[in-house]
């Protein structure tokens, strides 16, 4: 039997029961693949449903306020995901009267819409045999046939996805394509995989070989930048304080958080101090500076580590204020939100 019909069955009896896999409406499979883009199912799930309650149809998205969309987005990190979303959305309604393309390469043309969610779209909406290449397909393949070229190389992208596209049947491509990527996600795992019930144990060049646990292969990664984020949290007489929108390319983009100073390192109350009263809004007035956080709290991204402090400051008033109560209605960063959730406040 080949790999692909043993993979088939295989899914026949393990699959989970998941929303999106009873539809091939476009816009459902859409939306589950870009949140699902760099986020477990577990976690994506509940925003899924979030999404599909709040906007039934591409037009109720689009018809919507980008901060009505990151404030759901809240906690999903990757934001740009939320942002191309909605861009998207207004797009396909604006340019497309509301229909997505129906081949791989016109899904292509969308923003935010890569190789693997087009193939995705293509194959499950539209029967296009155009394979899947994410995480979980190259751990399957690299491990199956035992191929120690990198993932994330140049080289390895283009093999895996040639691969994959060799073994993708023409016929029923959807099925394929949802079954490697539920293997991976569920059987052939990064750590510990179920080797002992898998049916290619007798033909798993990792397996037999004992390579399981250095297939896939990765190139190392570029070097984490260090960075030291002081949050002022403003607290006034009249219960007020200050979010301001964050503009411009970057983290973060059109999110809200309490004004920030960045500094080359983290800095001790007394020097802080000195450089918070240099602040234009604060020159000359009366307030009182306290370290929320003695230790600086790490907020891990992809590239970067973001080392931060909260600051609290109290003041007789603050200038362009907003109550503080109303703050968990604006689209924060999930470091942000946090610190509000736990926050003592007044």
């Amino acid at each position: 039997m080949s790999f692909s019909n043993i993979l088939i069955n295989w899914y026949s009896d393990n699959k989970r029961n998941l929303p999106w896999r009873k539809t091939k409406d476009p816009y459902f499979i859409w939306l589950s693949e870009i949140i699902l883009q760099q986020t477990q199912v577990k976690q994506g799930l509940p925003y899924y449903e979030a999404f599909v309650s709040q906007f039934p149809t591409v037009f109720d998205l689009a018809k919507a306020e980008e901060s009505e969309v990151l404030k759901l987005w809240q906690g999903l990190g990757y934001y740009s995901r939320a942002r191309n979303l909605h861009f998207t959305a207004k797009y396909i309604v604006d340019e497309l009267n509301g229909e997505f393309p129906n081949t791989y390469k016109g899904l292509l043309q969308l923003k935010g819409v890569g190789d693997y969610t087009a193939s995705a779209i293509a194959s499950i909406c539209f029967d296009e045999p155009a394979a899947v290449v994410d995480g979980n397909v190259y751990r399957v393949l690299s491990r199956y046939f035992g191929i120690n070229t990198p993932i994330n190389s140049t080289a390895g992208i283009k093999a895996f996805k040639a691969l994959a596209q060799e073994l993708i049947p023409k016929k029923d491509p959807a099925t394929f394509n949802q079954a490697i990527m539920e293997f991976g996600a569920t059987q052939c795992r990064p750590k510990n995989p179920d080797c002992m019930f898998c049916p290619f144990q007798d033909t798993c060049v990792a397996y037999n070989k004992g390579m399981i646990d250095t297939l896939p292969v990765k190139l190392k990664k570029l070097k984490v930048k260090q960075r030291y984020f002081n949050f002022l949290v403003f607290l006034s007489e009249d219960k007020q304080t200050i979010l301001e929108k964050r503009e411009g390319k970057g983290i973060w983009q059109n999110l809200y958080q309490f004004p920030l100073i960045e500094t080359e390192q983290h800095l001790e109350y007394d020097a802080f101090l000195k450089l918070v009263k240099k602040q234009p809004n604060l020159k000359n007035k009366a307030f009182e500076l306290h370290q929320y956080n003695n230790v600086p709290k790490v907020h891990k991204l992809s590239h970067q580590h973001l080392n931060t402090t909260f600051w609290t400051i109290t003041m007789d008033t603050v200038e362009n204020g907003i109550p503080f109560e109303k703050i968990t209605e604006y689209p924060v960063p999930i470091l942000i939100g946090k610190f509000i959730e736990g926050f003592g406040g007044f």
